[in-house]
């Protein structure tokens, strides 16, 4: 039960103070911009990876859930109650988001701003990257103290490249709880897909590097 708890406390956070910053940018006139945006996403990653990183190993992202079942490194059993978990946390954060801002129309959610392949691919292509990222740095003991840093920093920086383009997810607890909130499912098919897609080809991919006669 501990695990549970622990995915849906570092999903609730990671929800309600990312896409919390990007109200709070629109609803100040961007006083906070692309870059305090992907600062708040990265640093509360961090921080969720050495709270809770002992407890749930915090996956707070049901791509990375599924590529650890598909890499036979979780079961399909726990897999599903961390999913529930995510979700679940991601979709209160996002309705006490609603009470505090009532007037946002989106709460954040992920809108591709330019043609849906663009978002698709970037949303591939980056959660790949940082799935690699996670298994790499979780899977050698001499990271294991910089493991937080080292992926809240990856965040940061796929967001800033990618988050003016497809909104930087890499995660369908983030996309799907705004839009289910909200009411605006535009383009959510993409930000469910594309992450999932990026984390258990990374999966295949690790597992070929790292294969052992």
């Amino acid at each position: 039960m501990k695990k549970y708890l622990a995915e849906f406390i570092g999903t609730f956070a990671l929800v309600f103070c990312g896409t919390g910053a990007i109200i709070v940018n629109e609803q100040s006139n961007g006083s906070l911009g692309l870059i305090g945006i992907a600062l708040t996403f990265g640093i509360i990653i961090s921080a969720m990876i050495y709270v809770f990183g002992n407890i749930s190993g915090t996956h707070i992202n049901p791509s990375v859930t599924i590529a650890l079942v598909i890499g036979k490194l979780t079961t399909l059993k726990e897999a599903s109650f961390y999913i529930f978990a995510q979700i679940l946390g991601a979709i209160l954060a996002s309705v006490l988001l609603k009470i505090m801002f009532s007037e946002n129309l989106t709460l954040g959610a992920t809108i591709p701003s330019g043609e849906l392949v663009q978002s698709f691919i970037l949303e591939f292509v980056l959660t790949f990257f940082l799935m690699l990222t996670i298994l790499g740095v979780t899977s050698k003991k001499e990271f294991s103290n910089l493991a937080g840093l080292i992926i809240g920093i990856v965040v940061t920086g796929i967001i800033l490249f990618a988050g003016p383009i497809s909104g930087g997810s890499f995660n369908p607890a983030r996309s799907l709880a705004p839009a289910i909130v909200s009411g605006n499912f535009t383009a959510l098919w993409i930000y469910i897909t594309a992450p999932t897609l990026g984390a258990i080809v990374a999966m295949f991919v690790w597992k070929g590097i790292n294969k052992t006669e």
